[in-house]
């Protein structure tokens, strides 16, 4: 099936194949690979992995601090949320989705904050139509991402967070802490997370129409902050290796100019930092 922008289970399906063959390390409950092969999948390795007798290339997928990733890992893998922050652009979403597609298969299981994202949308709903017809029961409950996460015991993607309003956020505060959702409506009605449930949680730093976290809710994540990358060269060959992927999953076969590439890589990075290169000063660019 033909997709606009394949998830990234799709998109390196055959590299994500090939560690889980040879992935022999010691996995958490309901984890499809090791720490370490989560580690290998996302920032690459020299070695190749085997598939059906076939060399298959681990390439990058995140340029930025290594050690960063091995963090998150860690984290994913204890009791803690894992929050990722910094200023639009970064790759914060990119991270999320590469942790949930090479841990739980999966990086569909999101939630989208907005400033109309309500408790219901984060916990669960009801088919209200059967809701009146039979009652109150799970056929007619409609399970949320968070829902299915606990339920299946895989990763929750939570993106732009503090877009939520407070009383939105705040509802995360028990799950993370005790991994438990009542569900009042339902006699006795408990739902306890399975092994391999957590949440990432991405957040942007600079964005108007942002609603700060609680105390209560922020100690119940681990913070990394994601920081600009200030290398040209670097950059670069960031912009060109999406580039080359975006125009294979789309059937075009044309060359990328390496010199176009670098021009952009500096144009951008003068337009953030506000100098140039020879040195002039330079108006930054403004959020919105």
């Amino acid at each position: 099936m033909e997709m606009l922008k394949p998830p990234a289970e799709t998109l390196y399906e055959v590299e994500l194949r090939a560690l889980r063959e040879e992935d022999q390390g010691k996995r958490p409950p309901n984890w499809l690979l090791s720490p370490a092969y989560v580690r290998d999948f996302i920032i690459g390795r020299d070695k190749p992995a085997l598939l059906n007798g076939e060399e298959i290339t681990i390439t990058r997928k995140f340029y930025g601090n290594d050690v960063l990733i091995e963090r998150a890992v860690v984290t994913l893998a204890g009791n803690r949320g894992l929050m990722l922050v910094g200023e639009p652009g970064t790759a914060k979403t990119m991270l999320s989705e590469l942790l949930t597609a090479a841990i739980s298969g999966t990086s569909l299981n999101t939630i989208q904050g907005t400033a109309g994202t309500t408790e219901d949308m984060i916990k669960y709903s009801w088919n209200y139509a059967m809701l009146l017809d039979k009652g109150p029961s799970e056929a007619a409950l409609v399970p949320s991402p968070l829902y299915n996460g606990m339920k299946k015991g895989i990763l929750t993607r939570f993106e732009e967070i503090t877009r939520c309003p407070a009383e939105a956020q705040d509802s995360l505060i028990s799950i993370l802490s005790d991994k438990v959702m009542s569900i009042p409506e339902l006699d006795g009605g408990v739902l306890f997370a399975q092994p391999g449930f957590n949440v990432i949680a991405t957040a942007n730093i600079r964005d108007k129409g942002v609603n700060e976290m609680s105390g209560a809710l922020k100690r119940r994540f681990n913070f990394e902050t994601i920081k600009p990358i200030h290398n040209v060269k670097m950059e670069a060959k960031i912009i060109e290796s999406q580039a080359r992927s975006l125009l294979l999953h789309s059937g075009i076969d044309i060359d990328i100019n390496p010199d176009v590439v670098e021009l952009l890589a500096t144009t951008f990075m003068e337009l953030r930092t506000g100098m140039t290169r020879e040195g002039y000063k330079l108006d930054t660019l403004k959020h919105p």
